[in-house]
């Protein structure tokens, strides 16, 4: 538990609801961001491979932080 706590900090915070809703935004935005960044790097010829492989490790730690931070506002995780 405490490697998922230090490799996803914002997860273990939501105390209530909108905190909740405040910190998926947040993962969304980061998702996003990374998202575009990663798009704009991808078109590269020789090492856009990399960077494919880079956006979906971002795409995995935000579906994964999400899904986190939910399991433990319903206090499934302990």
């Amino acid at each position: 538990m405490d490697i998922l706590k230090k490799l996803f900090p914002l997860s273990f915070k939501a105390k209530d609801v909108a905190s909740l809703i405040i910190y998926i935004i947040i993962y969304l935005v980061v998702g996003a961001i990374g998202g575009v960044l990663i798009g704009v790097l991808a078109g590269l010829p020789i090492i856009g491979i990399i960077f494919i492989l880079i956006g979906s490790l971002i795409d995995i730690y935000v579906l994964a932080g999400i899904v986190i931070a939910i399991l433990d506002y319903l206090k499934v995780l302990k």
